[in-house]
């Protein structure tokens, strides 16, 4: 989905237009793959357009910075505000937010600990990840031939930059061979995540999800899809799981800030009732979630 240019970009501690929001050719993270970012979304509310979970994704990327020993030079509150800012003075209702921070220009080879550190935040309109009608039409995915990488390799926990590799090769593979997604197993053989998504697997009226030791990102809207699931009553369990156990389920979904949540009709061509009953009520409860409409949930909305 092409990208529509704002006003905008905040870019260390400075908004610049859009189109002077640029960095030297030798900046070293588009060399080695060493940045962190973070992908997040504001929605228009009756009190405005708020961020959902803002501060704890702006948490998750000072968490992925501390594993790749990288000095984010702004405190989590300034980066907060920055994006307040910038969703502000680009007057968007609701948008896409990319926050980042990588690695400049001055330094080449890979010791980055005399690397100087920028961080820039863009945002801009964007709809739901895997289209529009993927919550009522379904997403049709493929196991990939590709493992997701292994903690001792590349830190799945971390959002790097340099991790996405891995996910731009399965997805690319599942879009030529015709489907929607891809589905990523690891190294044993347990279900993972998808590219960008987490997975659950609704079987015998419990919710599966694959767990964390699985390779799977510790994902924000997985959070809240797994806590708006048990106050609807229902059982949610963290398990590892196998391809089979797809292929058996009684309704599958995966979620995340792009994908938001979006039902999976088929995996490997074995077709999954869709949207299932559980999947629906969820989507539902979390649209209006983060639109800040059920009280209980208020606190996710973080107003600009």
């Amino acid at each position: 989905m092409p990208i529509e240019p704002t006003e905008n970009i905040w870019m260390d501690g400075e908004l610049v237009p859009w189109a002077e929001a640029r960095i030297h050719v030798l900046t070293h993270s588009l060399h080695y793959g060493m940045g962190v970012f973070e992908g997040i979304r504001a929605y228009e509310t009756e009190r405005g357009p708020a961020v959902f979970r803002l501060t704890d994704h702006i948490e998750r990327l000072f968490a992925s910075a501390r594993i790749l020993m990288m000095e984010i030079p702004y405190t989590v509150e300034e980066l907060v505000a920055a994006v307040k800012e910038t969703v502000r003075v680009n007057g968007l209702a609701s948008c896409y937010i990319r926050p980042i921070a990588f690695y400049g220009y001055g330094e080449m080879g890979l010791n980055t600990l005399p690397c100087e550190v920028h961080v820039a935040i863009a945002c801009w309109p964007w709809g739901a990840y895997l289209g529009d009608d993927a919550l009522t039409r379904g997403v049709r995915m493929k196991i990939s031939s590709w493992s997701r990488h292994d903690h001792n390799t590349m830190p799945p926990a971390a959002k790097t930059t340099g991790n996405y590799v891995n996910s731009s090769l399965a997805k690319v593979e599942a879009l030529k061979a015709g489907y929607d997604e891809a589905i990523m197993l690891n190294a044993a053989g347990f279900v993972s995540e998808c590219t960008g998504e987490n997975i659950f697997v609704a079987r015998r009226d419990v919710l599966l999800t694959p767990p964390m030791a699985a390779g799977a990102l510790e994902g924000i809207t997985a959070h809240s899809v797994t806590t708006i699931a048990r106050d609807l009553g229902l059982e949610v369990r963290s398990e590892f799981l196998a391809r089979s156990d797809l292929y058996t389920a009684e309704e599958m979904f995966v979620c995340g800030t792009a994908a938001e949540v979006s039902a999976v009709n088929s995996v490997d061509d074995r077709p999954i009732p869709c949207p299932g009953p559980k999947t629906l009520a969820i989507a539902d409860e979390f649209t209006r979630a983060v639109r800040g409409r059920v009280d209980a949930y208020k606190d996710w909305c973080e107003h600009v």
